[in-house]
């Protein structure tokens, strides 16, 4: 048998390390038992999934030396590799699973649905719902058939207690309980797969002989397992990674750490030390060095080595890494090239030069004038806010719905950013100049420099981002019951912004408070 293992995906959002982490795993168990490793790319969410989103995943991980036998660019003879374009086999098998009726078609309203877990909360009961909670009588099925009501395609579980088996790589024998999981939507009404069904379907058909992927997919696996039963099929042998956790233990997330790629390239992470570093996420070298190439890792790697503590994503000891490589393993001459690649090549210059340029009256203002674009975090202090027009508090709250805003934005462009902000900011009742004051400061360092939303759009998203959020907590940050008022203040204003960003007639959230 070829080991067969793969990375799934969805280009949602900028690329995440823990997708790189799953994907370093599962790269390295192929190769190391001489296996295929493959990318599949996870796109049925079509309101989110983006081509930008897609290419950055595939750059990040080329990036880092992470290379497949078979994915969307590359091809392969177990293709398409997109589920967006392999549609028609989601629906073919799930109507092969209702013919079978191991599912069954549900015109069950959201009303509905509702009302029945509002009843089992109100009676005490935590279990899912069953088959024999949603399927209606067939009389009422035709009627509502017949009226061209919408419906999904749910799958038949176990109505009884009892306990599913499944066998886990590290974890050894786990039972979960029956009761606990629900008729899980197969195909919803608008035609799209589920995770669930599309995955089981892809595994299969790409020949997957082994699945590694986080543990927070463990309560899913009984779904998983059921559906290999119904159509007949072996099920992968499956191992649960650890998740990745903040240093309070809490699973790592860009509120408390920076978790794009990208983020990591454009602070002038190697990626050697970064791949080195997820490598050290959970698993050790036999004689424990910290420092290692992909190719030692590739070399050493046996999956019983995982450790199930939640492995601590710190950036700072990541730092340490990275200066290691940096001062043991580059010449001054490989430096220097690192350096141009990174950040001074003419590529970039040619995108900063016509905003610098009308500032310059000397060659040497362009180093100040350009710094923050090749800077990390920037040092600022409460102090740097000193000069602005409104309070410390209104400043805060003013960065966290640019925040906000800017992270739900799809495409990142001059454009967009600023429509983002200008519609906030007229949401808000405010000037559009002292609105983007603080982010100025946020983004640049300074409230001199030129245009923040061309400096953003310079950054990217990732940097942008982080500095916001860097700048929020340098003003002393949100306290749990302040966040639960944003964010039902920023709602009110979402209400009052249309698609584009920018705000409708009557702004729901009206005029920032004093």
């Amino acid at each position: 048998m070829t080991v067969r293992t793969r990375i799934a995906p969805s280009p949602t959002g900028d690329p995440h390390v823990g997708t790189a982490y799953i994907a370093l795993f599962n790269f390295c168990f192929a190769r190391a038992h001489g296996g295929q490793f493959l990318l599949r790319i996870e796109d049925t969410d079509q309101q989110r999934s983006t081509p930008a989103s897609e290419q950055a995943i595939l750059d990040s991980l080329r990036w880092l030396g992470l290379e497949w036998d078979e994915g969307p660019d590359t091809g392969g003879p177990h293709g398409p590799y997109r589920q967006s374009e392999r549609m028609a086999l989601y629906r073919e098998h799930a109507m092969q699973l209702v013919a079978a009726d191991k599912a069954f078609l549900c015109y069950r309203t959201p009303e509905e649905l509702a009302a029945l877990r509002e009843a089992r909360r109100v009676a005490g009961d935590s279990s899912a719902l069953k088959p024999a909670d949603l399927v209606l009588p067939d009389d009422e099925v035709a009627r509502r058939e017949a009226a061209g009501m919408p419906h999904v395609i749910r799958m038949r579980v176990p109505d009884e207690a009892g306990s599913c088996v499944i066998e886990d790589m590290l974890r050894g024998t786990i039972e979960l309980d029956w009761s606990m999981v629900d008729a899980q939507i197969l195909l919803k009404s608008d035609g799209m797969p589920t995770y669930h069904l599309a995955n089981v379907v892809d595994d299969h058909l790409m020949g997957i002989t082994h699945v590694l992927r986080g543990e927070e997919w463990i309560n899913s696996a009984p779904k998983h397992k059921l559906l290999y039963e119904y159509f007949g099929w072996d099920m992968p042998v499956l191992c649960h990674l650890p998740l990745l956790r903040n240093p309070d233990k809490s699973k790592l997330s860009k509120r408390k750490n920076p978790t794009s790629i990208l983020y990591y390239q454009r602070m002038g992470f190697l990626p050697e030390a970064l791949l080195n570093y997820l490598g050290r996420m959970g698993w050790s070298m036999p004689d424990e060095s910290e420092k290692f190439s992909l190719q030692q890792m590739r070399d050493n790697f046996d999956i019983q080595r995982v450790s199930l503590g939640g492995p601590i994503f710190d950036v700072e000891k990541l730092r340490w890494l990275n200066g290691l490589w940096i001062r043991e393993d580059l010449s001054e001459e490989q430096l220097a090239r690192r350096l141009i690649d990174w950040a001074y090549n003419a590529e970039n210059l040619a995108r900063v030069l016509p905003h610098a340029q009308k500032r310059m009256e000397t060659l040497s203002d362009f180093a100040p004038l350009a710094a923050f674009l090749v800077s990390g975090t920037l040092p600022i202090s409460e102090a740097s806010f000193a000069g602005l027009k409104t309070e410390r508090e209104d400043t805060v709250a003013h960065l966290q719905f640019a925040l906000w805003r800017l992270e739900a934005l799809v495409e990142w462009n001059r454009d967009s950013v600023w429509l983002a902000l200008k519609g906030l900011a007229d949401a808000l009742g405010i000037k559009v100049k002292d609105f983007l004051a603080p982010l100025f400061v946020a983004i640049a360092g300074t409230s001199a420099s030129f245009s923040v939303v061309d400096s953003m759009a310079l950054l990217g998203p990732d940097m942008s981002r982080a500095r916001l959020r860097h700048a929020i907590e340098v003003l002393g940050g949100v306290s749990k019951k302040a966040l639960k008022r944003l964010e039902k203040r920023y709602e009110q204003l979402a209400d009052g912004l249309d698609d584009r960003g920018e705000a409708n007639s009557s702004p729901a959230g009206g005029p920032a408070a004093s």
